[in-house]
């Protein structure tokens, strides 16, 4: 099973990871809002802004501090040059 680091230490299953969105949308902010109240919303920024939303084949949500591109590439096996978690400490 392989583990990609969505911030913060935390990992998600790439094998059950379906989309990886941006926060900006209307539609995005109401699926937000229908997982925060069916329970379940994992919110993985630790307090900082979302800037990506992953969606799991089990339903659940995932917000993340980290770019779109940044978790994109992490599935792919790759790192990005600079991390925007290490420059928001």
């Amino acid at each position: 099973m392989k583990l990609v680091n969505v911030g913060f230490g935390n990992m998600v299953s790439a094998q059950r990871l379906v989309a990886v969105i941006g926060p900006e949308s209307a539609p995005v902010k109401r699926m937000i809002q229908e997982a925060r109240g069916g329970g379940i919303l994992i919110d993985a920024t630790y307090g900082r802004k979302t800037r990506a939303v992953l969606v799991m084949d089990s339903g659940h949500i995932v917000l993340s501090a980290l770019q779109p591109e940044t978790v994109a590439a992490r599935t792919g096996g790759k790192e990005t040059e600079t991390d925007e978690e290490e420059e928001d400490t």
